[in-house]
């Protein structure tokens, strides 16, 4: 799932806040820290996100067509599963 890291909440152990199509969850970036990185240089990246780690950065334009063909297909369940439980 593409989703925008836009928060670091715990650096030390490399966790952020991403959004995913409006919703904001925990990620880890130990995936995609290359040697020397620090957590806040990924503020702003697009990342592709699996059971709760970044697996890699994604320019815009890819994050934007994926979002938009989940929609397109019907993927509302997909995206959902990312809203926190009501």
């Amino acid at each position: 799932m593409p989703g925008r890291i836009v928060e670091i909440v715990d650096a030390a152990n490399a966790i952020a806040i991403a959004d995913v199509a409006g919703v904001r969850r925990k990620v880890g970036l130990t995936c995609i820290l290359e040697d020397g990185a620090t957590p806040e240089s990924c503020i702003g990246d697009w990342v592709l996100i699996h059971v709760g780690f970044a697996m890699s950065r994604i320019d815009e334009a890819e994050a934007k067509a994926t979002l938009a063909m989940l929609a397109a297909l019907g993927e509302e369940d997909e995206l959902a599963a990312w809203a926190p439980p009501r």
